[in-house]
């Protein structure tokens, strides 16, 4: 059986071959061409590679690269810093035989988080390995809406993106952007368990209802932490630009806290104030979640 971290590896290194095309490397692009990408014998040349063997990693078999052949791909499929961490990653692992047993306990998010998500001022949630929806304030509310109205199994950040009623056809400047990062948030998730069922039941979802999601899915990108902008647009207060960032929790891997916040004195701090104000009048006497 191959082993699932061989796959993933060979799926990534696939992936960032058809990324680069021969100008790119200082070859020439030669006569007709029926790979958009390198060829798997032009980066076995760049790597220093047979191309028997460097083909054997792309299906997955039973190759073990050291790390200096890992460098040497690393280099000649020009990877950022996050995409080499990767890629060592997934090497290492797939040198070690594969898990009878893993430790996929569900995720608990602590009391002193819970805490931490009440006394905050600006909207916060709480995600799990595989964005799954944990805990959020009730700014996040006034924000995103209420989870609480929807399934708990519907409750994941990548099935809520996708959902064309939720998005109203994704209309939003910043969707795409906005779904890479989520998605490369979970392929960080995938390298750590392949065969996580969560993962698994979330990509094998998507990827039969989302043409979308197939396309992003299959550019293999990767983000262990992320942070950035997003544009809201609001019925009660109009648009406003918060910026937001992960903090992973204490602990095993899994849980992050996802924290947007605005620039201080500013319009969108005003009218964040305003949003979460009037959240709060329409929800007096509710139960926090």
């Amino acid at each position: 059986m191959t082993h699932p971290y061989a796959r993933e590896l060979g799926d990534f290194l696939r992936a960032r071959r058809d990324r680069l095309h021969p100008d790119d490397v200082g070859l020439e692009p030669g006569g007709r061409r029926r790979v958009a990408g390198l060829r798997r014998e032009e980066l076995a040349l760049l790597a220093g590679l047979s191309t028997g063997y460097y083909q054997r990693m792309e299906q997955g078999r039973d190759v073990r690269p050291s790390d200096d052949v890992l460098d040497a791909l690393a280099t000649a499929l020009a990877l950022d810093d996050e995409e080499r961490r990767h890629l060592f990653t997934l090497a290492h692992a797939a040198r070690r035989p594969a898990r009878a047993r893993v430790d996929r306990a569900p995720e608990v998010v602590p009391d002193s988080t819970r805490r931490l998500l009440r006394v905050l001022h600006t909207p916060a949630v709480v995600l799990g390995r595989h964005l799954d929806l944990l805990a959020w304030n009730r700014q996040a509310e006034a924000l995103l809406g209420d989870p609480g109205d929807l399934p708990p199994d519907r409750l994941n950040m990548l099935l809520l993106l996708f959902d064309d009623e939720l998005t109203r056809g994704r209309t939003c400047a910043d969707w795409e952007r906005q779904a890479l990062d989520y998605i490369g948030m979970m392929r960080a998730a995938v390298a750590a368990d392949p065969t996580h069922p969560r993962a698994t039941a979330i990509v094998g979802e998507l990827s039969i209802r989302s043409a979308e999601f197939r396309r992003l899915w299959a550019r293999h990108d990767v983000r262990a932490s992320v942070s950035g902008t997003k544009t809201f647009h609001s019925p009660a207060v109009g648009d406003l630009t918060l910026e937001w960032s992960t903090y992973p929790l204490p602990g095993r891997p899994g849980p992050f806290l996802l924290v947007f916040t605005a620039e201080p004195d500013s319009a969108d701090a005003d009218r964040l104030h305003l949003l979460g104000s009037l959240h709060a009048t329409r929800t007096t006497g509710r139960d926090r979640p």
